[in-house]
């Protein structure tokens, strides 16, 4: 019996390498399959790992529809016996649906890889969609990593390595653990998008590597032994006298 499998995970961990080597598992034993993805981070028409592997896939666009893109190489002699979509959360509900409808009249496995949830914590509309209709729902079991060493739970959105919650759904960027700010000037500074994962913790308290990097580095500027009458409150020359006040 074909099935429909969504794959979930943050990012980092291993959604289109898994993608790549079940593609090669199911070609290696004589099946044929083809391989879609969107918005690739290789560029159009690729699928593409972190770890160095890429090959070409056929784009998904709006205007894509599963159930022709099968029955039009079908009809030309091409064996489908699986479908490979990698990037499913920005499909949209109804090519899901069109998903659904390929494993259940034709019998064709459909496995589908993507992240859950957006930089809002927010469900992509296309991963809700398998959510709801996949035969089952597979969390990759590689665990993406917060820059603390605690698992990452969250996909969180960067601009010059500042955290951010609101904009649009999807913008092009990449996984860039620390950023540092253009040193150009201001009028010519583009802002640099990046994405990272972090656990609840941290997304919670919106404290990226980068935010991260800057409280150490002032930590370190600290003296070790601080003077208490330094510090506001104590009485000390840091503060103005008060008549009557003893020297």
């Amino acid at each position: 019996m074909a099935e429909l499998i969504f794959f979930s995970g943050t990012m980092d961990c291993g959604k289109s390498t898994l993608a790549l080597q079940m593609d090669y598992n199911h070609r290696a034993r004589g099946r044929g399959g083809v391989r879609f993805s969107r918005n690739d981070r290789a560029g159009e028409s690729r699928i593409s790992s972190r770890l160095g592997l890429e090959t070409d896939a056929v784009e998904v666009l709006d205007s894509t529809d599963f159930w022709e893109e099968v029955m039009l190489r079908r009809t030309r002699g091409q064996r489908v016996d699986y479908l490979i979509c990698d990037e499913a959360q920005f499909y949209t509900p109804e090519q899901v649906e069109q998903l659904a409808k390929v494993v259940d009249e034709i019998d064709v496995d459909v496995f589908a890889f993507g992240i859950t949830a957006d930089f809002r914590t927010r469900l992509f509309p296309g991963s809700q969609r398998l959510i709801e209709l996949a035969d089952r729902v597979q969390v990759l079991q590689v665990e993406a990593l917060c820059w603390c060493g605690r698992r990452a739970t969250h996909n969180a959105r960067t601009v010059d390595g500042v955290m951010v919650t609101e904009g649009a759904q999807v913008v092009v960027g990449d996984v860039d653990m620390v950023v540092e700010a253009a040193a150009a000037p201001e009028a010519e500074h583009v802002p640099v998008v990046g994405y990272e994962t972090l656990c609840r913790r941290h997304f919670m308290r919106r404290v990226t590597a980068h935010g991260a990097s800057l409280m150490a580095q002032q930590d370190q500027l600290l003296p070790f032994d601080v003077d208490a009458c330094l510090w506001q409150g104590s009485g000390g020359p840091g503060e103005s006298r008060k008549p009557g006040g003893k020297a």
